[in-house]
C-alpha cells in the first residue's frame, strides 16, 4: 500500500470517532439548552425557527471545520520527516 494512502487511512482512523463524539456532545447539548425552544418556536414562529436551525448547522460546521484543522496539525507534526 502506498504511503500517501496509508496516512489518509490513518488520519481518517483517528478523526472519525472524535468526530462522533463531537456530533454525539452537541446533539445532547442542543436537545438539553434548545430542546424546548425550538419546539415552540417550531409551533409559533417558523421563520425565527429556520434561521436558528440554518445558524445551528452553520456553527456546528464551522466547529468541525476548526476541529479538523487542528487535528491535521497535529497529525503533521507527529509524522518522522526522512
Amino acid at each position: 500500500m502506498k504511503k500517501t494512502l496509508k496516512q489518509s487511512l490513518k488520519a481518517i482512523a483517528i478523526e472519525l470517532p472524535i468526530y462522533a463524539v463531537f456530533v454525539t456532545v452537541y446533539i445532547l447539548v442542543v436537545l438539553k439548552f434548545l430542546g424546548q425552544p425550538l419546539s415552540d418556536w417550531f409551533k409559533s414562529d417558523r421563520r425565527l425557527y429556520a434561521a436558528v436551525g440554518v445558524g445551528l448547522i452553520i456553527g456546528q460546521g464551522f466547529m468541525l471545520e476548526l476541529a479538523t484543522r487542528v487535528m491535521g496539525r497535529h497529525l503533521k507534526k507527529q509524522r518522522p520527516l526522512k
